[in-house]
């Protein structure tokens, strides 16, 4: 059984566009990134498949049920953790924990305190005298404290020192190895090559790419990096598909996806003290799927 599946699934905002024709699927157990800048769709899947808005047409399925005759039992085998947080300025950390808590008629305490404890987060002070670190700290809280079996994070990290994110995601990378699905959604690159087995790329609304992190770092493109006397960079406007061009004195740095024989014939003409070419990095993908 997939965690995630979407069939077609389209929202449109009157005439703006949500989502188009989202055919998304994630399996049971992944550790799964969601990329793509603000304004993609990210939030938007997301707020569909947790039923808190309707799709214009197409449907979706979580954990094996659809998302819109069976809402409030998928929302009881999820945890979400939306991008901003809002929470009773006035109250302690301790009672909007249990307050969540509560609300899934749950005795979440040992795991809320242990995840406390490694957070570092004062479950003493009121929620107005918090850092937006530790709001963020609050959010994961009341998102993992039930043990869900989906993970829906929405840019998680925004805001958490890098000790944090570390501790954070390997909270998550414990939660997977015992079988959960985190499902993140994020536009830090790095972090999505680090930690998921999976991703997608988002663009306007459409899904560009969805395959292993591992494969979609390796395609037909190639980082080019040269050095050499004078300026090389006049003597590539021969090559097409040349793209992220980037230039620092003598050096030269870009994406290339065309042909290799054609490369090399024309590095071979160039003055180079220095060349090599490697696989592109997730980072440098994603701009390869944006060009």
């Amino acid at each position: 059984m997939d965690a995630i599946r979407t069939n077609s699934l389209t929202k449109y905002y009157g005439r703006a566009r949500g989502i188009t024709d989202m055919n998304l699927t994630v399996e049971q157990g992944d550790f799964f990134g969601f990329i793509g800048p603000n304004g993609a769709g990210k939030s938007t899947t997301i707020r569909i498949l947790l039923g808190l808005t309707a799709p214009s047409s197409g449907s979706a399925q979580v954990l094996g049920m659809d998302i819109s005759r069976q809402k409030e039992t998928i929302l009881s085998h999820v945890g979400y953790m939306p991008s901003e947080a809002s929470f009773y300025r006035n109250m302690r950390v301790r009672d909007v924990i249990k307050f969540s808590a509560d609300l899934r008629r749950k005795d979440c305490r040992a795991e809320a305190q242990t995840l406390c404890e490694r957070l570092e987060l004062d479950v003493n002070r009121k929620i107005h005298e918090l850092s937006l670190g530790n709001r963020k700290k609050v959010s994961i809280v009341c998102a993992l404290q039930h043990m869900p079996r989906l993970c829906i994070l929405d840019e998680p990290t925004s805001g958490l020192d890098p000790l944090m994110q570390r501790e954070f995601y390997a909270i998550l990378e414990e939660r997977s190895k015992n079988g959960a699905t985190i499902f993140v959604s994020s536009h830090i690159l790095s972090e999505v090559q680090r930690y998921c087995r999976h991703a997608a790329i988002i663009r306007e609304g459409r899904l560009l790419a969805l395959d292993s992190t591992k494969k979609l770092g390796h395609t037909d493109t190639k980082r080019v990096r040269l050095r050499g006397a004078g300026r090389i960079s006049d003597r590539l406007s021969s090559l097409l598909n040349l793209k992220d061009l980037q230039i620092d004195g003598d050096s030269v740095s870009f994406l290339y996806s065309g042909s290799l024989k054609e490369l090399l014939n024309t590095l071979a003409a160039l003055p180079l003290s220095d060349a090599s070419i490697t696989e592109p990095d997730l980072e440098e993908i994603f701009m390869h799927y944006y060009g």
